[in-house]
């Protein structure tokens, strides 16, 4: 009798109603957000929309065509309430660590590395609470114009 009820248990939790139950509850892909960055010094979005709690995937290309050490750029999601010109200010010395400066490290909600011409990096996170995030290129002088805002919902 145990071995019947041990049967029928393992086949209820093969079965299709079982196996849909897993597949609900297996966490989705990330949504990818692909971004660029050019020689101009502009981002192709500057304004992203998600859910908090969405798992979100940004893939950053630079499509430009100068040197990195010219014209390179990242991608660096900031958190709500940052002063965005203290923290890029502080950042354009801090080459050895993307350009983000060790003592603004815990501001970083997610970030790719300076990308060279032609070069893609991607970062997956996780979306935070409800609220408007700024994300910045804080490559030297390229903050102010290379720019966006991530508002979650």
């Amino acid at each position: 009798m145990k071995k019947h009820l041990l049967l029928l248990s393992l086949l209820a939790a093969v079965s299709p109603v079982g196996l849909s139950q897993l597949q609900a509850a297996a966490p989705s892909a990330p949504r990818v957000i692909e971004i660029a960055g050019n020689d101009q010094m502009q981002y192709t979005v500057t304004a992203m929309t998600a859910a908090a709690g969405e798992s979100l995937k940004v893939v950053f290309t630079n499509v430009g065509t100068l040197p990195k050490e010219a014209m390179g750029h990242n991608w660096i999601l900031l958190k709500a309430g940052t002063d965005v010109m203290a923290f890029a200010t502080d950042s354009m010395m801090a080459k050895d660590t993307d350009y983000i400066a060790p003592k603004h490290k815990d501001k970083v909600i997610a970030f790719v590395g300076v990308q060279g011409p032609k070069k893609s990096g991607e970062v997956t996170f996780t979306a935070p609470a409800a609220g408007v995030y700024h994300y910045v290129c804080s490559f030297p002088g390229h903050f102010m114009i290379m720019k966006g805002t991530l508002t979650v919902k």
